[in-house]
């Protein structure tokens, strides 16, 4: 399936900005299902110090510095992505038990296992507890397979967690939504990563957009899509699987990555600093669309 996505942020200053410098994560990474076709950064005003790189975890990161003083910064990124759906092999019960995921990722005793092994900590935003591990124990009985567990996980998320705007924000710890049992994608992403980490296993956190569809009857809302977040678990036999505890699902061609780290903070969309400014509103409108060129 190929997308045109398009990312666009108004920041509106009380006050004039003299500088500022920020960093951005909104150009697609590439993987073995998604490739970007083209990209594109619009920025006004235009960055005086503008380079592009990719950041410790392999994410496309834009540096921008605006030296112009102004009252107003729009950033915008367009893409075309490419998305191929999930081979059909995966098998959730066919994956191997969950403990011997967890002993061969302290072992590390490879690479690849070694680089799946830093996903196993705690983060910053994603903090676990005696509670959130005995609430995980519960999907990950003796001898489960992984995946099968992981997915009980992400059910049990879904059905006894209520998903609500304006309870939390970025900054809420896990705990936090735990005793709520309330929160928004970012919040579920964090508080399943807890959970898995709390017993051994290696979770990333995943940025990126969900196509979202209408209403039967109505038309598509410009604007109305929204970033999304999800996570992955890793599996010996499988590499890195997503789940997405928002939708309870797998994520597949509806879900578009951007990005992957520990937790929110290392995939932020737009991170930085200001001087000058004051009080300032931030006003998003993202759009996720097929491409005319099909897919």
């Amino acid at each position: 399936m190929i997308y045109d996505i398009r990312h666009r942020t108004t920041f509106t200053y009380e006050d004039i900005v003299s500088v500022s410098h920020h960093v951005l994560h909104l150009a697609p990474r590439r993987h073995p299902r998604q490739r970007a076709l083209q990209t594109a950064m619009l920025i006004d005003p235009s960055p005086g110090v503008d380079s592009k790189g990719d950041d410790y975890f392999g994410n496309p990161v834009h540096y921008v510095t605006v030296q112009e003083p102004h009252d107003q910064l729009v950033v915008e990124a367009s893409s075309r992505i490419d998305v191929k759906p999930l081979a059909d092999t995966l098998t959730l019960g066919a994956s191997e038990p969950w403990e011997d995921t967890r002993e061969a990722l302290a072992g590390a005793a490879d690479e690849t296992l070694l680089q799946a092994f830093q996903f196993t900590f705690d983060s910053p935003y994603s903090v676990a507890n005696d509670e959130v591990r005995n609430y995980a124990l519960q999907s990950f009985e003796a001898g489960r397979p992984v995946l099968e567990a992981a997915m009980d996980l992400t059910g049990r998320i879904y059905h006894e967690f209520e998903y609500r705007g304006g309870v939390s924000d970025v900054s809420t710890p896990v705990r936090d939504v735990f005793a709520m049992r309330k929160g928004v994608c970012q919040d579920f992403a964090h508080l399943e990563i807890a959970c898995l980490r709390s017993v051994g296993l290696a979770a990333r956190y995943v940025s990126g957009y969900l196509r979202t569809r209408p209403a039967e009857g109505k038309e598509k809302l410009v604007g109305a899509d929204a970033s999304h977040a999800w996570l992955s678990v890793w599996c010996a036999g499988d590499g890195w699987v997503d789940f997405d505890r928002t939708n309870n699902v797998i994520p597949n061609v509806e879900h578009i990555t951007i990005g992957w780290g520990r937790d929110y903070g290392d995939v932020s969309p737009i991170n930085g600093f200001i001087v000058g400014g004051g009080a300032h509103q931030v006003a998003v409108a993202v759009d996720v669309s097929p491409s005319p060129l099909g897919g």
